[in-house]
């Protein structure tokens, strides 16, 4: 990348372009990554390593043609472009030249301070009680360097880093095992102190414990649901924000939300943003993976649908201007339409107030995995931390809650939204590749949703 002039670059766009086509980019990468998996015990594992690579795309009669290769040269580069027109590239069906190879990189001096930290908080946790099954931690940290050109004379260089831990406990009584996790995000490996992975996983390990040793089974059937701040905005990620993202909205996989622009499909108190501009967030950039200034936009706004998620394919096929949100898990990907840091605006009630206006019913204190159909948007969700609601306070804690619903149906039933609001660090998976996010939400009250259990049906 370094050995590559602008004059190369132009060259080689021209070269993509030499027998026909819309639109040309390439795309240079160079990152470095340092992953450490410890179980049980012991390090299960340490990968480090960096690497560089670039991608070369073509957009031709509305079909994407992507190659790429790692240790790029301005001659393997022009020999990737003549691949890609002379037909040896499908749309759809990328050529990855060459293998990746990472160099090794040294581990930083500092690892081995975590490293101490989880031997002592597994010790700890381990003489704390016999029904440990796993405990696990992860601690992953990394950052890129690229720069995009296209044929649009786009030449813009960004950066991002970020780092990761997560603390996991699973805990049996050798006939039930419930398990629960927690995570901690920031944008460097200084940000992960040895006071918050403390702090996380006594919260993590005290979940779990208390899931198998206290809460109760959850009763089932169609209740009211206020979900805390606290549990992240797992929801409005999955049950709207992979259905707001413009390639789903074209495809027709997600048919709910096509040709919605301007009409109501939300509660009128409801309003979706993603803003990648936010600071100290996960999901934050200064620009996108092809160039585009990175901007706050307003999806639904009171109840009403605004606009989709772009990357520049797919507004160019709607005509209208990328909002920046086309991202790539590394070189070897072609960018799509992806959520930053999504959320549901804050309202005009206090969570207390919330709490209390429900007599009986379910308070979900933090969401766990789920699974969403986008064609018609019903999902389901697991509930890692729940307790039943009594005369409008938590009660009992409860396990093994699900929520079962559709989610454009419950987005409009929500009448009430608190003036807090709280976040979830995450990675979102779609298309193979995976990249950073956060989601957020403010307490909201469902007034009737279907609660899966193992209880008495209410």
């Amino acid at each position: 990348m370094k050995n590559i002039l602008l004059t190369d670059i132009d060259s080689i766009l021209k070269n993509t372009l030499s027998k026909g086509g819309q639109f040309a980019e390439i795309y240079f990468q160079e990152n470095e990554v340092l992953n450490v998996s410890y179980i049980d015990g012991k390090v299960e594992s340490v990968a480090s390593g960096i690497g560089s690579g670039c991608g070369l795309r073509l957009i031709k009669n509305d079909e994407t043609y992507y190659a790429s290769q790692s240790q790029p040269t301005v001659s393997s580069i022009l020999e990737l472009s003549k691949k890609i027109i002379g037909g040896s590239v499908t749309p759809d069906n990328g050529l990855d030249d060459t293998p990746v190879q990472l160099g090794v990189l040294s581990v930083p001096a500092g690892i081995e301070t975590y490293i101490k930290k989880m031997e002592e908080l597994d010790k700890f946790f381990r003489q704390q009680t016999a029904q440990i099954k796993q405990i696990s931690f992860r601690l992953g940290t990394g950052g890129k360097n690229f720069f995009v050109a296209n044929s649009e004379n786009v030449f813009v260089t960004g950066k991002k880093s970020s780092s990761i831990f997560v603390a996991s406990f699973a805990v049996t009584d050798g006939k039930i095992t419930q398990t629960s996790s927690e995570v901690i995000s920031e944008n460097s490996l200084e940000g992960i102190t040895s006071k918050k992975i403390e702090e996380i996983s006594k919260i993590a390990y005290k979940r779990a414990v208390d899931l198998l040793n206290i809460a109760v089974p959850s009763p089932a059937g169609e209740m009211p649901v206020v979900i805390s701040s606290s549990a992240g905005g797992t929801m409005i990620h999955e049950a709207i924000g992979h259905s707001l993202e413009a390639d789903a909205v074209q495809k027709n996989i997600s048919p709910v939300y096509k040709g919605k622009i301007g009409k109501k499909v939300a509660s009128e108190i409801i309003t979706v943003i993603d803003n990648p501009t936010l600071e100290n967030m996960r999901g934050s950039y200064q620009f996108d993976d092809e160039g585009t200034p990175s901007q706050k936009t307003l999806l639904v706004e009171n109840g009403v649908l605004k606009n989709y998620l772009y990357d520049l394919y797919t507004a160019k096929k709607d005509e209208v201007k990328s909002t920046g949100n086309g991202r790539r898990e590394s070189y070897q990907c072609k960018p799509i339409p992806r959520m930053s840091n999504t959320y549901i605006a804050p309202g005009e009630h206090s969570p207390a107030e919330i709490l209390s206006s429900v007599q009986k019913g379910i308070f979900v204190v933090k969401m766990g995995g789920g699974q969403v159909n986008t064609a018609n948007g019903d999902f389901i969700f697991e509930v890692e931390e729940g307790y039943e609601i009594i005369e409008g306070k938590p009660g009992k804690m409860l396990r093994n809650v699900s929520l079962i619903g559709n989610g454009p149906e419950i987005l409009n039933s929500i009448d009430m939204v608190g003036s807090d609001l709280g976040w979830q660090p995450g990675t979102c998976g779609k298309d193979g590749q995976g990249v950073p996010v956060t989601d957020g939400q403010p307490t909201l009250r469902i007034p009737k949703i279907i609660v899966g259990g193992t209880g008495l049906r209410e």
